[in-house]
This record gives C-alpha cells, structure tokens and sequence, in this order.
C-alpha cells in the first residue's frame, strides 16, 4: 500500500502536469474541485482549448475551397488523422471521425446490416456501455440473432468460457468493451479478437473508456474496428473510429451523393466539427509532450504517447490501490469489480461502490458539496446495473481518476465519503 505522495509519483511531474489543466483551479464552496468524473469525460489541457479558438480566429472555413481558409482547414483535419494514427498505430486513411463514439458506431452498424439476415448472429456482452449495444441489438430487425456473453459476478470480468460458447460459425460480428466504463475492468481483448476472427466474425471494439489511461494498437490486437471518444482522454467532445482499410473500401456506407467515395471520407456524413478536430491534434501532443518528459530519447510521437502511457499506467495503478484500499474500509460499502491489488492490470482506476443505508445520488450530491466531481447512476451501462440488480436502486457512485488527480486528493476524498456515511 502506498502511503506518501511521492510513492506515486515517481515517473510523472504532477506539478508540470497539473499546470497544463486550468480547470483544476476551479472551486466550489470555498472547496478545491477535485474532479473525478473522469470516465464521463476528462478535463482539457489549455493547448487543446487554444487549438480550438485559434482554429476560429484563423481557419474558419468548409474543405476544399480555393482560398487560404479552407487551405488551412483542409490541413487541420489531416494533422488531427495523423495524430490519431499515431496514438492508435494504423495509418491516417482508416481514422473516420465523427460528433461522438455513439453515432459513429450506429453508422457502421447500419452499414454492416446490409450483409445480415436471417442465421447471422451478433455478440454482444453484459458488461459494455449501450452505445456498444443498442446499435447492434437494432440489426435484429434485418433478422440476424443477438446473443449476449455473461459476467462473472464476483468480480465483474468477462466470462471468457461463455463467449467462446456463444461465438460459432453463424456469428458474424462481436462487439466488446476495452475496458468497462462502470467497474473499471480491462477486458482479454486480444483473445476476444482472436475468438471472433477464429469463427470468421469481424471484432468491434469499444476503446471510450480505456483510452486516457492505457496504450491501443490496433495492429497488434487485429481488430476490425475500434471506436473512442476524445473527450474521454483530454479532448474536445468528438468521436474516432478506427477501420481496417479493406472494410472501410468494402462496406456500403449510408450517404449523401455528393460526398466522395474514397476512404475515410465517405463515412464522414457532412460537416464536420473542424475547430474541435483542432482540439484533438493538440490532445495527443499533450501526451507526446508528457512522453517526452518522461523518456527524452522518444523519438517519433507514436513513441512518445507509448512512454506517455507507460507512466500513466503505474501512476495510476498506485492511485487505483490507495483509493481501493481506503474504501473497503468504510463499514456497509460494497466495491463491484476487482478489488485483488495484485491483479489491478485487468482494471482501470475507475470504481464502483454502494454504501449500505445512502443511495449512490445522495452520496455523489453530498460529495459534490464538498467540491468532489463523481458521478451516481448506471452510466449506460445498464445491462450490467441490470444484471447486477443494481439499476431499482440507483445504481453504483463511480469515482474514476485520471493521471492529473494526487494521492492527497484521493485522501481527503476518503475522509470526505467516511464523514458522510458516519
């Protein structure tokens, strides 16, 4: 168990950090902020705010128009493909960007319903948020069958046994979460993606919640599909697909007429929101510029982002223990997903709990109070409150850290939720 603020910060300059982000000043009743609705969406950098205004000063115009403006705009959106490319290891034809993760992938499911019918199957699990449910529980209406893989209720991970059971030669697509926005757990992705390829099924894999706090490589997990969200990893509120070139090229988006049929523009339905495509270059150059403080001898940003996330994960990982291990402590609470430190590699610091006699809306308001940012309810992931018959009765409190909050902030969070409930 880690006990001092230095036991936690050993490879990250939480100082340098903490100044990138001016909403971290911010106060409420004569109390710091501490935010710690993360998993909802993180705080920005100022960089990423002054990408996007500059944008507007500067850039502000439609593509492809022969003038300086669009000129400029028509190099934002390139720079923000390759960024993305390089914080997800593919090439910038196959980053498709959209208003958030939950449009994008019900486009993709619409067009991939044009190959369903009748004896196709989808599965999906219990454990993911419903923006990598509902999309895919719609194709039903084509025919195809859906199926859903269970969790193990002790500790809230995947049922690996009952998703090999469920992926046969009629499934057609699975869908899964990297990690689960509710309980923090980090799903096998690799082997998910390897079960579904092994039955001839394309893997989707929702990547929102585990993407500020771990690394992805597309290439190496073989995934056909990878959704996230930016403002889930200190960006503007917008949506990035990844698709693997053949299946861009191959798949019959739904379309206007006007827009081109190269990839990856013809699945990027009008306008697109170029300031805040600013905002997303100057997110991942913010975890370049940390990559760089941590490992100088990072010598291309994909290099960088990885020694960036390097750092994050062990920061973190000491956070998620010192938070852990104060709240099984308070007497009536329950914690839903992995609790076993030693195993914290198959979570993210994102946590769930009850406390016996208070409901997790009363909690989070009174937290709130004391300038404690969490979250209470079932953050779309309902099939799990459902599963976990947690959803009559308001769900789970959430707290989700992120690599800018201390250990003196994860302190004084406990002694705040102990006064509460005493």
């Amino acid at each position: 168990m880690l006990t001092t603020q230095s036991a936690v910060t050993t490879t990250l300059d939480l100082t340098w950090i903490r100044s990138q982000f001016p909403s971290l000043a911010e106060t409420v009743n004569g109390y710091p902020v501490v935010f710690l609705d993360g998993p909802g969406g993180t705080q920005v950098p100022q960089r990423v705010i002054s990408a996007i205004s500059d944008y507007l000063k500067h850039s502000n115009a439609n593509t492809n128009g022969a003038y300086a403006t669009s000129y400029r705009t028509n190099a934002v959106l390139d720079e923000a493909r390759a960024a993305m490319a390089d914080l997800l290891g593919c090439d910038a034809d196959e980053i498709v960007f959209g208003p958030n993760m939950t449009t994008l992938t019900f486009a993709m499911s619409r067009a991939i319903g044009r190959e369903l019918g009748p004896g196709n199957e989808i599965v999906l699990t219990q454990l993911d948020h419903d923006a990598n449910v509902s999309p895919w529980r719609a194709l039903q209406e084509t025919g195809a069958t859906v199926r859903f893989v269970d969790v193990n209720e002790a500790d809230c991970t995947l049922n690996m046994a009952d998703m090999a059971r469920k992926v046969t030669g009629h499934t057609r697509l699975v869908a899964a979460g990297y990690a689960s926005n509710a309980v923090g757990t980090v799903n096998p992705v690799k082997e998910i993606v390897r079960i579904a390829h092994a039955s001839g099924a394309m893997a989707y894999i929702d990547a929102v919640h585990y993407a500020p706090h771990g690394p992805i490589d597309v290439r190496a997990l073989d995934c056909d599909f990878l959704v996230c969200s930016t403002y889930k990893f200190f960006g503007p509120h917008m949506g990035v697909l990844y698709g693997k070139r053949e299946h861009l090229k191959r798949l019959q988006p739904y379309k206007v007429r006007a827009n081109t049929n190269a990839i990856p523009n013809r699945w990027e339905w009008g306008t697109l929101n170029h300031e805040c495509i600013a905002g997303i270059t100057a997110c991942v150059e913010y975890l370049a510029d940390l990559g760089r403080r941590v490992d100088p001898a990072a010598g291309t940003r994909r290099a960088a982002v990885l020694a960036a996330y390097s750092a994050i994960q062990s920061y973190e990982r000491g956070l998620c223990e010192r938070l852990v291990s104060g709240l099984l402590k308070i007497t009536g609470l329950t914690l839903y997903g992995i609790r076993d430190a030693a195993r914290f590699e198959q979570r993210c610091p994102t946590v769930a709990v009850r406390i016996q006699g208070h409901t997790p809306l009363e909690l989070a308001t009174k937290l709130g109070e004391r300038g404690f940012f969490t979250w209470d309810g079932n953050y779309y992931a309902l099939n799990l409150t459902e599963r976990l018959d947690v959803e009559k009765d308001g769900g789970f409190l959430r707290i989700g850290l992120a690599h800018y909050n201390t250990a003196e902030e994860v302190d004084r969070l406990l002694a705040a939720l102990a006064e509460i409930v005493s």
